[in-house]
């Protein structure tokens, strides 16, 4: 299986689906928004944005496959991961155990030399609370769905990150 994935990795193929995945999670996010009428809260945009991060790694990875920058894309592809599975499990936190004491902030947070609130208000503004449940899929709420999905895009960036120290099959090399 390493083999595999190590050979997935040298192709485009494979990173090409990986940022279309991503794409449809966005996707699927502004339809909740913007046809659901749902209101994102503020870690819903920064899981939103680590979901960009993984597209991002896949357009990286997509790019030159076969050189140095494939080690870029799938670094920015575990730290994507790994961030968007620590805000989706806090979101998660928040909505299962409800505090006065423990909440999200009112608005979002991007430095000043990306202010993507401002650039883009329909993907990046927040309106919602945290603690607001809105929507639930067989009897789980978006954020635990996140949690999963997170957690199978970290658990594959890991797999394909070990991967790079397996030799490809010999045939794997000049097959292609």
């Amino acid at each position: 299986m390493l083999q595999f994935l190590n050979g997935c990795s040298r192709g485009r193929g494979a990173w090409a689906l990986l940022a279309i995945t991503a794409l449809i999670f966005e996707l699927v996010a502004l339809y909740f928004q913007h046809v659901m009428l749902l209101k994102p809260c503020v870690l819903c945009i920064y899981e939103r944005c680590a979901l960009f991060g993984i597209m991002g790694a896949g357009i990286v990875g997509a790019i030159a496959p076969k050189t140095p920058l494939r080690w870029i894309a799938i670094l920015i592809w575990i730290y994507s991961a790994y961030e968007g599975l620590m805000l989706a499990w806090k979101h998660t936190m928040i909505q299962l155990h409800p505090s006065p004491f423990v909440t999200c902030d009112f608005f979002v947070s991007f430095p000043s030399w990306l202010p993507l609130d401002k650039w883009a208000p329909g993907i990046f503004s927040a309106s919602g609370d945290c603690s607001v449940r809105q929507w639930e899929f067989l009897t789980l709420e978006m954020p635990q769905w996140l949690v999963g999905i997170f957690a199978a895009f970290l658990l594959v960036a890991a797999l394909v990150f070990i991967a790079q120290f397996v030799k490809p099959k010999r045939r794997d090399l000049f097959g292609r």
